[in-house]
């Protein structure tokens, strides 16, 4: 007698709404468990605003040492293969 066997892989997750542990498919990227699923998609989606990335500006800030001291006055020895 050949019985022919489907194999499902499974994984744990956490849901990303209650905290309750589920299973799901393998590689599947469900985030919420079935309790979940309908309350989430009842919730209204975000407007998505495109805005370019800015630089902040007038954050200059002036930075004065005590001692000024060059590579050769720190003490900085260079080995073949990177710095010692």
């Amino acid at each position: 007698m050949k019985t022919d066997l489907e194999m499902v892989h499974l994984e744990l997750k956490y849901c990303e709404r209650c905290g309750g542990l589920w299973t799901r498919p393998r590689g599947s990227g469900e985030v919420y468990c079935a309790a979940c699923i309908q309350p989430m998609m009842e919730l209204p989606v975000a407007p998505r605003r495109r805005s370019q990335p800015r630089l902040p500006l007038n954050d200059r800030k002036e930075i004065k040492g005590q001692v000024e001291l060059g590579l050769v006055d720190m003490g900085l020895v260079c080995w073949p293969g990177g710095n010692a």
